[in-house]
């Protein structure tokens, strides 16, 4: 058995080993063909797709698909005969991926419940004070909170710095969230720190790729928009998603 067995495991090694050493350079051939007909795109990952000659694209938080033979990239999704999206799947999983990279302790942590929600805000924007209010009445979460206030909402860039500066943030951010302070001119402190976490907070967002607001992971799960139905079935399900 031995005489078998040892030619047997030895060529499923050096096959393995063959199969990874090809993938890497297919890879390397794909990348340099990527760069030398669009030399302006930052790549990341590059994988394989289930269609064959097709390669998936890692551009921060998107996706593209790059055709080789003939050099196109090609922006859209790649759905199955069943209407499912590959392509948003993948994204799900790369935003997933991302979450690790974001430190809890940057951001205003409210509540203590068993649904771990990471959010990203804009605390004059009203969508993010819809899932706010939802989510306020919940008992069920534990929230860690980042601020990305957008230009369009003149007031919000002190309102975040007028909830990082109080000492109970939470409450603050609650009394902001419900429009206690709208049209005031809140005090803000002159602290550096923070000043320095809302540009962590900044870079945080990008990073994750977040452009708008409100985003969520909920329990892992990506949430673009104050989507109050797949809000409430990721937090009513967390057993089964997790």
């Amino acid at each position: 058995m031995k005489k078998i067995f040892c030619p047997i495991l030895l060529s499923v090694i050096v096959t393995a080993f063959l199969a990874a050493f090809c993938l890497a350079e297919d890879e390397e051939a794909i990348r340099h063909a990527v760069t030398k007909s669009y030399p302006n795109l930052k790549v990341g990952e590059i994988r394989a797709t289930a269609i064959p000659g097709l390669y998936e694209l890692e551009i921060g938080a998107d996706l593209l698909y790059f055709f080789p033979e003939k050099e196109l990239v090609v922006f859209g999704e790649i759905w199955t005969k069943e209407g499912k999206s590959l392509t948003a799947e993948r994204r799900e999983q790369l935003a997933a991926k991302r979450l690790g990279d974001i430190p809890l302790d940057k951001g205003i942590k409210i509540g203590s419940g068993a649904n771990v929600i990471i959010e990203f805000t804009d605390p004059d924007c009203p969508y993010c004070r819809k899932a706010s209010a939802y989510l306020q009445k919940r008992n069920d979460t534990t929230r860690y909170v980042y601020f990305l206030p957008l230009p369009l909402h003149k007031d919000a860039e002190n309102h975040a710095r007028y909830i990082l500066c109080s000492s109970d943030k939470a409450k603050a951010y609650e009394e902001v969230m419900t429009g206690k302070h709208d049209g005031e001119n809140v005090d803000t402190c002159r602290d550096e720190r923070v000043s320095a976490l809302m540009k962590e907070h900044r870079e945080l967002a990008a990073k994750a790729g977040v452009s708008g607001t409100p985003s969520f992971w909920i329990n892992g799960h990506v949430v673009v928009g104050a989507n109050i139905p797949v809000i409430e079935h990721l937090l009513k399900n967390q057993k089964n998603l997790n």
